[in-house]
């Protein structure tokens, strides 16, 4: 398990598209998206895309699913919630795909 949750933020690191608004802020806290159990029963993959609001302090505001197999979006949902971002002057917005 431990291994996986490993390759999950490896992925999440390298992996993850960014397309900022304004411009692109670096994320300096991310939590890996775990793989469900009932997808890995099933052998599914894919991704999930989500769209970040990111407040001047760097939290996360608020997440929209935009697409994505709905078994994996929300862990999805719940890993970039917990994400922090370098901090900046205005609120901005980002789109991420998380691959699972």
């Amino acid at each position: 398990m431990i291994r996986i949750c490993r390759i999950f933020v490896v992925t999440a690191l390298l992996v993850c598209s960014c397309y900022a608004g304004e411009r692109q802020r670096t994320i300096v806290h991310n939590e890996p998206a775990l793989y469900p159990d009932i997808a890995r029963e099933l052998g599914l993959h894919g991704s999930v895309k989500l769209k970040i609001w990111i407040k001047p302090d760097g939290t996360v505001r608020r997440i929209e699913y935009l697409g994505g197999h709905p078994l994996l979006a929300e862990s999805a949902l719940k890993a970039v919630k917990n994400w922090t971002y370098e901090p900046a002057n205005e609120e901005t917005n980002t789109v991420v795909e998380i691959k699972f």
